[in-house]
C-alpha cells in the first residue's frame, strides 16, 4: 500500500466524518441520518466526503470496521489472565458499557436490524466482527481445555447478544448479576 493511500485514510477530514457518523449513527440509527447532515456537522465539503466515502454504505462499513477495531483493541488491552478469566473480564467490560449513560445497544446489532439482507456489504462487516468474537471465545475456551469450545462459544455469543439488549430494556444491576451468573455457569466444566 502506498503512503498516499494511507495518508488519505488518516486525513483529519476523514476522521471528522467518521467520528460524526459514529456519534449520529449510534444515537439515531443509520437510516435516519443523512449524508448532508454528516457533511455539515463534520464541517467538510461534499467533494471531500465523497473522496473518502463514495457512498453512504461505504461510510457505514467504515464506521462498523472502526467499531470492530476499537473492540479488538479493548480485548488486546485486557490484562493477561487465565483464558476463563479473560472471557469473564470481557463480559464484565460489556456490562460496564451497557450500564453507562448514553448506552444504546450494540452498534453491530443495531446496524443489522437496519440491513436485513444477509448478502448486503454492510452485513459482511457485521459478520466479520461476529466471527472474530466467536473465534476469540472459541480460542480462549480451547486454551483452557474446555471439552466443547465450539458449542460453548456459540452459547457465549447468544449470551452477549442477550446482554446488549437486556441493558437497553432492563435494570442494569439485575442484568449484570444475571450475566455474571450465566458466564460462570457456561464456563463451568462438568467433572
Amino acid at each position: 500500500m502506498n503512503a498516499e493511500k494511507v495518508e488519505t485514510r488518516r486525513s483529519p477530514a476523514r476522521t471528522r466524518v467518521l467520528d460524526t457518523a459514529a456519534r449520529l449513527f449510534y444515537a439515531e440509527g443509520v437510516h435516519s441520518v443523512g449524508i448532508d447532515r454528516i457533511i455539515a456537522e463534520a464541517a467538510v465539503a461534499k467533494a471531500t466526503f465523497y473522496h473518502h466515502f463514495p457512498s453512504k454504505d461505504d461510510l457505514v462499513r467504515a464506521y462498523l470496521a472502526e467499531q470492530s477495531r476499537m473492540q479488538r483493541a479493548v480485548v488486546a488491552g485486557l490484562p493477561a489472565r487465565e483464558p476463563r478469566e479473560t472471557v469473564a473480564a470481557a463480559f464484565e467490560f460489556m456490562c460496564q458499557v451497557g450500564a453507562a449513560p448514553g448506552y444504546r445497544g450494540c452498534a453491530f446489532l443495531n446496524a443489522a436490524a437496519e440491513y436485513p439482507d444477509p448478502s448486503h456489504p454492510v452485513r459482511q462487516v457485521i459478520d466479520e466482527h461476529r466471527t472474530w468474537i466467536r473465534d476469540l471465545f472459541r480460542g480462549l475456551l480451547a486454551d483452557c481445555g474446555h471439552p466443547d469450545p465450539d458449542r460453548t462459544a456459540d452459547i457465549l455469543i447468544l449470551l452477549r447478544d442477550g446482554l446488549v439488549v437486556g441493558f437497553d430494556l432492563d435494570d442494569p444491576a439485575a442484568v449484570r448479576l444475571a450475566v455474571r451468573e450465566a458466564v460462570t455457569r457456561v464456563l463451568a466444566v462438568p467433572a
